[in-house]
């Protein structure tokens, strides 16, 4: 069946010193290492170790072929957004890296499509860099994450974006990042296993009580993870929109759970009770298949979980596969058959 794999991420094979680039601490470096990988350094302190995977299109085309995934649909590795920073200098890091993802699409155009990323802690700059990414280098849409800086994405101020994320037609991939307390769990990789879904949630709650999904009906948004923890607690949620209205109907009157079906979920949790129900909850055209390629939390063969659902039909897991993927991105197959 035709994969799209919805969900890796891709950095570019290297970078200006961008400590030395905007005069200001914080940013990411690599350090290369003899065996060919290279250690990202924050802070002078060891982040992660990445390898050839993260930025060969070779590599990764390889390990497309071995596990039958015909397109990956590529983005930057969240540690990337730079929220946190000036927005001219995290203007200039997006630029640099739509400009290196649109580069290795247009070299394999056949087996890759790009999704840039903005800085949103500006919205007149990311709308800016998001129409160029799309009118000029021909991206389908856009990265960001579950929040930006001290910003949910109900913010008034993110409205813009979001508006025009509409009106250009750019599909919205939401990716946790900078996860809510992190200093507080700090042992055993709590903050992926716990804050990483409580994140996904809180980025869908905040569309949705925030009315951004009810005003912007045309806008596609996907979100990674299968919705974190927001699928298991649907119930809640909406008990609490019943029962205190008076805290949670403010901005959007609106049961929450009429909004199931109206977005996007990758295919990303692990456990097929789990894929099941998120296909059940949101519907079998709304979700996507994701990997997180290359990363250790991801599913190590793209699809193998879809692929095993023996009660999936063979048109319900050509949807799931690939077709869903296709209509978010509102790219035709065409393109991809040579």
């Amino acid at each position: 069946m035709f994969k799209v794999d919805v969900h890796t991420h891709i950095l570019p094979p290297s970078w200006p010193d961008l400590t030395a680039r905007y005069g200001t601490p914080g940013f990411p470096g690599f350090e290369p290492q003899p065996d060919g990988s290279a250690h990202m350094m924050v802070n002078c302190k060891h982040f992660r170790t990445f390898h050839a995977n993260s930025w060969d299109p070779a590599v990764r085309m390889h390990d497309c072929d071995r596990d039958g995934v015909h397109v990956q649909v590529l983005s930057t590795v969240p540690i990337m957004f730079s929220y946190w920073a000036k927005p001219a200098h995290a203007a200039d890091l997006a630029q640099i890296l739509n400009d290196h993802i649109a580069a290795t699409v247009a070299d394999n155009p056949t087996r890759f499509v790009g999704l840039c990323t903005v800085p949103l802690q500006d919205t007149a700059l990311a709308i800016r860099e998001l129409e160029r990414a799309v009118r000029e280098l021909g991206m389908p849409g856009v990265e960001i994450g579950t929040h930006v800086d001290n910003m949910n994405l109900n913010d008034p101020a993110l409205f813009p974006f979001f508006e025009a994320a509409s009106d250009l037609g750019a599909a919205v991939f939401v990716h946790p990042w900078d996860m809510m307390g992190r200093d507080a769990m700090r042992r055993y990789w709590l903050p992926w296993l716990v804050a990483m879904p409580a994140e996904t949630s809180r980025a869908i709650c905040s569309m949705i009580f925030g009315g951004v999904l009810e005003r912007l009906p045309a806008l596609r948004v996907n979100f990674a993870h299968g919705g974190g923890s927001f699928p298991a607690t649907i119930g809640r949620i909406e008990h609490g929109f019943h029962v205190r209205p008076d805290l949670v109907a403010i901005d959007n009157a609106v049961n929450p759970r009429a909004y199931l079906g109206r977005f996007w979920l990758d295919s990303l949790v692990h456990d097929p009770a789990m894929l099941r129900y998120v296909v059940d909850l949101v519907g079998a055209d709304r979700v996507t298949l994701g990997s997180d390629y290359p990363f250790p939390l991801g599913e190590e063969h793209p699809g193998a979980l879809i692929e095993s659902m023996t009660d999936f039909s063979a048109e319900r897991k050509a949807r799931l596969l690939g077709e869903n993927a296709l209509e978010w991105l509102q790219v035709e197959k065409e393109r991809f058959i040579t």
